[in-house]
């Protein structure tokens, strides 16, 4: 079983373009249901019926800890009895089996998708949340003390709020993308796709200050990646240190509630709707695919000015 779950996430990564993140959330998924299957003596793809799935599924949405031995080396604590599986991440393993038998159909490695007629839960739209203009101003003061992972902090906190960019675009991004003579730099967003997007004049001089005094003293001769943003070691971030880099900074700033990994590009769309930015220009810049997706920033906007509308309106 272990062999085409492994050409699955070959064909996500080399074929389909997804993200990293992406192929191991999907690999989890599947090697979870291989060590299930396991223990039902079900040693092979094609032995799996629907019956096994949805009995995959009903363990998972009931059991405290995820299962299997995959499951064990996941981070994280077990679930609890009041916190079953979420929708939204019986959303993920269910997309993740359809996906899977999908892929195994199409490329014959089994004769019929029994995943076909698995039902997707209808999934909640979480509202963005967004930092305040306030806590803005607090997290992109100047760095002090000022030293190589400061000025790196600092460039990639406006970067990423002058420009929208994910978190793993920031990590991707190479020198010679930049274009900062012309205030612009290219961006690979999901499934590979290309985009090029502004950036702001603090920006551009924060980015100019890091790479003129800071990066050349992070990174190691003819071993550091061209990759703008290095750690201490000269290496390109993992996911999880450049997570914990902006969380700190942030508790630096002061700014005391739960920071999500996504909040500086929600700040970014947020503002820029607030400030009567048209929503198909804020759809170009952030690389969504459908405008619904970015249609959830109007309801973000809304609140803020029905509670603007509240507090100023002698009749609110």
């Amino acid at each position: 079983m272990q062999a085409l779950i492994e050409e699955f996430g070959q064909y996500l990564r080399h074929e389909r373009g997804q993200s990293e993140h992406t192929q191991k959330a999907y690999s989890n998924i599947l090697n979870r249901f291989a060590d299930w299957a396991a223990t039902r003596q079900l040693a092979r793809w094609n032995a799996v019926e629907l019956s096994h799935l949805l009995g995959y599924l009903d363990h998972q949405r009931n059991s405290e800890t995820p299962t299997g031995d995959h499951a064990k080396k996941k981070r994280g604590r077990p679930r609890s009895e009041s916190a079953k599986l979420s929708t939204e991440s019986l959303y993920l393993e269910i997309a993740a089996l359809k996906a899977f038998y999908r892929f195994c159909v199409q490329e014959q490695f089994l004769p019929s998708n029994v995943a076909e007629n698995l039902t997707l839960p209808r999934r909640w739209k979480r509202l963005p949340k967004a930092l305040t203009a306030v806590e803005i101003e607090k997290l992109l003061r100047p760095p002090e003390p000022i030293t190589p992972a400061t000025l790196c902090d600092h460039a990639m906190l406006e970067l990423c709020y002058a420009s929208g960019l994910r978190l793993a675009e920031l990590r991707g991004l190479r020198l010679e993308q930049l274009r900062l003579d012309a205030g612009f730099t290219q961006v690979i967003g999901k499934g590979n796709k290309e985009r090029v997007v502004p950036v702001g004049r603090r920006a551009v001089e924060a980015i100019e200050r890091y790479v003129e005094h800071g990066r050349g003293k992070l990174a190691k001769a003819g071993k550091s990646p061209s990759n703008v943003f290095l750690t201490s070691r000269g290496t390109a971030f993992a996911a999880v240190t450049l997570w914990a880099r902006i969380k700190k900074r942030c508790s630096l700033a002061g700014i005391d509630r739960n920071i999500t990994p996504h909040m500086l590009r929600h700040s970014f769309a947020t503002h820029l709707l607030e400030h009567g930015a048209d929503l198909r220009v804020i759809q170009e810049l952030l690389g969504h695919s459908s405008i619904a997706t970015t249609e959830v920033y109007t309801h973000v906007a809304g609140k803020r000015l029905k509670a603007i509308h509240q507090q100023y309106h002698p009749r609110g």
